[in-house]
């Protein structure tokens, strides 16, 4: 029998803000000393009245402009979601739930439901027979992104989180990083025997893009199986072991009355269209160059590899020193090309390696003029590693670094000349076969002038004296 799986994604990020959601406190849920950024308000004292962070909306905003959202132009509210955390100090959580700040839009084809803001619950810290509270998290700015069910497999899923990584990340919305917390996603996942919608459940705080496509996988089968045996699904939450690669049972799902909504009385309800900066039009001013605008700009203007197009725009960071690099070839495509293997093999090896800042101490321009210098023969590509490891400890001009390392290659024919003779009569037979056609062999003959020149020697030009030396 065939089976449909229908996947629908809850997604939600934490705000890169200053303060917090709805008081003055530093935003700071990764502080080392727990309960530091904390006061009344965002531990729920008695007679405390939160205050709209005005940053953490227009993320939002920013956010549902990017994927082609519709603004609540002339009403949005936040509600009281009620239910027992011990790490919730209200007892309920201020969310969105009717009327949220953005409806629609679509990333990577995927329709999305909405896009909301809330506030993050405190840290539960577990330690041998005890359970701490840290409240520095506790009214952190929360985006939640919610799509329609209408994923079919984990790949699709998992191309959308990446997806809205990115964009978080490009936007500067959020740092989203699933290891931190800073991004946790839920999938609700049911499959049918046909296109009416099984019975869903919802798989929570997956951290990693890996878990979420195991979890999917592994829940799909489970609930497969289970109704091959005549056995009803039941909506509920699960969380995700990774040790044992399956999902396992918390609780029954609760359903929205659960809930209890109700208006929050004490924030005034949110007229867009009173705000002129949260307009459409002032919000889509201030979007950057989105990721798909980008990746398609590298494609068409540069033909790059989608492994490194998708390697260059992964971080604003890489994406900026490209972009800087890029301009001071002047976006020669060669060129381009060549920096762009050497930023994707040797600078990537070199900063895993040491675990240092990307690019923090090479200038694009420095980059730049390395790049120039190897394709013109000035440095060999052992020449340029060398110089690049050398920069990106300490920065410093290229050709000043090979001058003093010893690193330019040599480009007197006269030079190079006397060794291109030693290394033919030398040859005697490899320099026979390529007389008689073996074109192969000059590499060898090459790479014989390069050890004789102890690498100082310019390899283009040394094919250049050969062939006409031989011919």
């Amino acid at each position: 029998m065939t089976y449909l799986s229908t996947i629908g994604l809850e997604i939600h990020a934490e705000l890169a803000t200053r303060t917090k959601m709805f008081c003055v406190c530093k935003n700071d849920p990764e502080a080392k000393e727990p309960n530091t950024h904390v006061c009344p308000v965002c531990m729920a004292h008695p007679g405390t009245l939160p205050t709209i962070n005005r940053a953490a909306v227009k993320q939002v905003l920013r956010v549902g402009a990017a994927i082609g959202g519709t603004f609540a132009i002339n009403y949005s509210e936040f509600d009281r979601k009620s239910y027992f955390y011990p790490d919730i100090p209200k007892g309920y959580q201020i969310s969105q739930y009717i009327h949220p700040l953005i409806s629609g839009g679509s990333l990577t084809g995927v329709p999305v439901t909405r896009i909301h803001l809330e506030e993050d619950t405190a840290r539960s810290v577990h330690t041998g027979d005890e359970s701490l509270v840290d409240f520095n998290r506790a009214g952190v700015p929360l985006m939640e992104l919610v799509t329609e069910p209408e994923i079919h497999d984990s790949a699709t899923a998992v191309c959308f989180a990446r997806e809205l990584q990115l964009l978080l990340r490009t936007l500067g919305a959020s740092n989203a990083n699933l290891e931190k917390g800073e991004m946790r996603i839920e999938a609700n996942i049911s499959v049918s025997k046909n296109d009416k919608l099984g019975t869903k459940v919802e798989v929570k705080n997956l951290n990693s893009f890996r878990s979420v496509e195991r979890a999917i996988e592994y829940e799909v089968k489970r609930q497969i199986a289970a109704l091959e045996k005549g056995e009803e699904i039941l909506q509920a939450t699960r969380g995700w072991d990774e040790k044992k690669q399956q999902t396992f049972h918390q609780r029954f799902k609760e359903g929205s009355a659960d809930y209890r909504y109700f208006p929050e009385p004490d924030l005034p309800k949110i007229v867009l269209s009173e705000i002129p900066d949260m307009l459409p039009k002032a919000i889509k001013a201030t979007l950057p160059e989105l990721p798909w605008q980008r990746r398609e700009r590298y494609r068409t203007k540069y033909q790059l590899k989608e492994s490194d197009v998708e390697y260059l725009i992964d971080t604003q960071v890489r994406s900026s020193f490209f972009d800087a690099v890029s301009d001071a070839l002047n976006g020669d495509t060669t060129l381009v090309q060549s920096a762009v293997n050497y930023i994707v093999s040797d600078l990537a090896g070199w900063y895993a390696k040491y675990d240092g800042e990307e690019y923090a101490n090479i200038n694009p321009k420095m980059f730049a003029k390395t790049i120039r210098l190897t394709v013109d023969g000035t440095l060999s590509s052992y020449g340029a590693k060398e110089i690049m490891a050398l920069m990106a400890q300490n920065g410093g001009d290229p050709e000043e670094l090979a001058n003093a390392n010893g690193l330019l290659q040599a480009k007197d024919r006269s030079v190079l000349m006397g060794i291109v003779d030693t290394v033919i009569a030398d040859n005697a037979s490899v320099v026979d076969e390529f007389r008689g056609g073996k074109e192969p062999v000059l590499q060898f003959l090459i790479g014989q002038c390069m050890k004789l020149s102890h690498g100082s020697g310019n390899p283009t030009l040394f094919k250049e004296l050969l062939i006409e030396e031989i011919s």
